[in-house]
């Protein structure tokens, strides 16, 4: 699994597995019933503490972006996220409501702020020419 962990970011590393996950999902990388590394794979792999990616893998879980069968392994699940875009959309309000904030601070046109979404849509989609 190929997920790119930044020691000296500010985002916790856990929130960054998390990230990786989810924009693996996105893009098609991850498709609903691949199987994730173990706890202590994953961890081993990217230099992190098991507790960390737990931590990760229980709030995917709770996000509804995975699924951990005990003795099994964990797997993807994205359908079940889909089900979740309410509490989404609710939740990341306040979050894009600071992008938004500081955009206009800084005078980014509305416009500008649209096309890098849009972009990114595509790239994640797969749409990019």
């Amino acid at each position: 699994m190929l997920l790119s962990i930044d020691f000296g970011s500010d985002q916790p590393i856990y929130m960054q597995i998390r990230n990786g996950i989810v924009t693996g999902i996105a893009s098609g990388q991850l498709q609903d019933g691949d199987a994730l590394p173990s706890v202590r794979t994953l961890g081993a792999e990217i230099g992190v503490n098991l507790h960390t990616v737990n931590k990760a893998y229980k709030l995917l879980q709770s996000e509804g972006f995975i699924e951990i069968q005990r003795s099994r392994g964990t797997f993807i699940k994205a359908g079940n996220a889909a089900k979740n875009a309410a509490e989404f959309l609710q939740a990341s309000g306040d979050p894009l409501r600071a992008i938004v904030s500081e955009a206009i601070t800084r005078r980014v046109d509305r416009a500008v702020l649209h096309q890098m979404i849009d972009h990114l849509y595509d790239e994640l989609e797969g749409n990019e020419p």
